[in-house]
């Protein structure tokens, strides 16, 4: 299992393509990672967080406190404890949060508080995406070392054709298994 013993956040942001992390979910959990989800709000108009914690096995956060038992989502915990920080799909706003340290959510205020490695996998119309604020925030992102796992071009929820489609999970998987078995080699 290429992945054992990686502990990775996964992060959920609103966008039609939150269904493609449930896939991205299953596939980490086959490669033998542990993983915590993180959701938006917004990504619970797209996909139950029910169905992420049933594959994941843990309860998916998405608040800093429990409504339930008053208890802390700890961003800081959550931050040193993961091994990769992912958030797929990324949208817009969620690109635009992180890259100005607009710290609004648990996403981002976990982001800003982890110290290991940070991908993201923008997913938006092709418009959204070549709008010169997105590109100015996805450079800010690399600038910060983040690694951006490029969108593909194709049908778009809009109907419209272009480069915006988030990555397949599959290919996300192995860009993240290739990531870990180049940095076990340095």
């Amino acid at each position: 299992m290429p992945l054992k013993g990686k502990k990775i956040v996964l992060c959920i942001t609103g966008s039609i393509a939150a269904y493609k992390a449930v896939y991205l979910l299953r596939g980490l959990m086959k490669a033998g990672a542990e993983v915590q989800v993180l959701m938006t709000e917004a990504a619970k108009e797209f996909v139950a967080p029910l169905t992420f914690s049933s594959l994941s096995g843990k309860p998916v956060l998405s608040a800093f406190f429990s409504k339930e038992s008053g208890s802390w989502n700890s961003h800081v915990d959550l931050g040193l404890w993961a091994d990769l920080f992912l958030v797929a799909p990324a949208t817009a706003s969620t690109i635009g949060k992180m890259a100005n340290g607009i710290c609004d959510n648990l996403v981002v205020t976990t982001y800003m508080s982890v110290r290991c490695p940070v991908m993201v996998a923008p997913a938006m119309d092709l418009d959204m995406f070549g709008h010169p604020s997105m590109l100015e925030n996805l450079n800010k992102l690399r600038a910060f070392g983040n690694l951006i796992i490029e969108p593909v071009s194709g049908e778009l929820a809009s109907g419209l054709s272009g480069k915006g489609r988030m990555e397949e999970p599959d290919n996300i998987l192995k860009t993240i298994e290739i990531f870990f078995s180049e940095k076990k080699k340095s």
